[in-house]
């Protein structure tokens, strides 16, 4: 009997290479075995599937009727088996998880390996950039992020909630001065962060009359998180930080708090995911367990 799932791979991998010989290397095997299958596959449906040469390969219409048909049987395959699994509690496959850089780092690194370390069957890869990881455009299962993202069909779930603080260390308070109200700020240097061609020069704070914002100014700007926290250590400026990255700096003191009297915004963090029913259980699962980590 013929395996109709196998031959739909078989052919979805040939197209989506370029060809027999592109199709077998992706494929681990040899062209002449990839080229025997495909013409067994056309004998069976009694079609001439694509027009193929050394140089050339060209689906027919059959070619292309049979690939688009082919795709929407795969995915019900995958759905198929994502609910059957999804029943169990068990993460297993590849998890790509994203992450800003010093957040991901200090944060989300030691919990995915936690999180592997519970679930054997799962291999786990982090990607940390301060860029903006995207879901669809770095090919991400879980991307995690301070705002929610542009693209609408991408699920957002909100994971924690925490406040920004003004900080600068020691020796830049001792040579400048400690602002009193937010708008001291505009005789201060503010380390800025600049992403995605915006500079984030806007700080806002709740005072008694409401909230303020202040254009904060200075010579230096990073995309980096971790430059401008590294910045701050140096006594560069004044930065604003979320309250979990400058924890232990505050703690032992190479941090001080400033404006502690002016509640600045809060940053929320998001966990975005691809749509899909259900979600396979490595997504799923790893979002429940960052999301009772307590992370704010």
């Amino acid at each position: 009997m013929a395996d109709g799932v196998g031959d739909i791979e078989l052919f979805r991998a040939i197209v989506e290479a370029g060809g027999i010989s592109s199709g077998a290397l992706a494929m681990g095997s040899s062209p002449p075995a990839i080229s025997r299958r495909l013409s067994a596959l056309e004998a069976r449906l009694g079609v001439r599937l694509a027009e193929r040469s050394a140089r050339r390969f060209r689906l027919t219409d059959e070619g292309t009727l049979y690939y688009e048909h082919g795709l929407r049987i795969l995915a019900g395959v995958r759905d198929a088996e994502a609910e059957v699994s999804a029943r169990g509690a068990t993460a297993r496959g590849l998890l790509k998880v994203g992450a800003p850089m010093e957040f991901g780092r200090r944060r989300i690194a030691p919990l995915l390996a936690e999180f592997a370390a519970r679930h054997p069957g799962l291999e786990a890869h982090l990607a940390l950039s301060d860029a903006g990881l995207e879901v669809g455009q770095d090919a991400l299962d879980v991307a995690l992020r301070f705002d929610r993202p542009d693209d609408p069909a991408v699920i957002a779930r909100k994971i924690a909630t925490v406040r920004r603080i003004v900080c600068a260390a020691p020796s830049y308070l001792a040579a400048r001065g400690t602002p009193e109200t937010p708008a001291d700020l505009l005789h201060h240097e503010c380390l800025r962060l600049a992403r995605r061609h915006r500079l984030h020069d806007r700080w806002r704070f709740r005072t008694p009359g409401g909230v303020e914002e202040i254009k904060v100014g200075g010579h230096l700007a990073s995309g980096s998180g971790d430059v401008i926290h590294a910045w701050a250590l140096e006594g560069r400026g004044l930065s604003l930080e979320a309250a979990w990255d400058v924890t232990e700096d505050l703690k032992t003191g190479r941090l001080v708090e400033c404006l502690a009297d002016y509640w600045c915004d809060s940053v929320d963090l998001f966990a975005t995911f691809p749509p899909g029913h259900p979600t396979p259980p490595r997504i799923r699962l790893f979002v429940d367990f960052i999301a009772a980590a307590s992370l704010g």
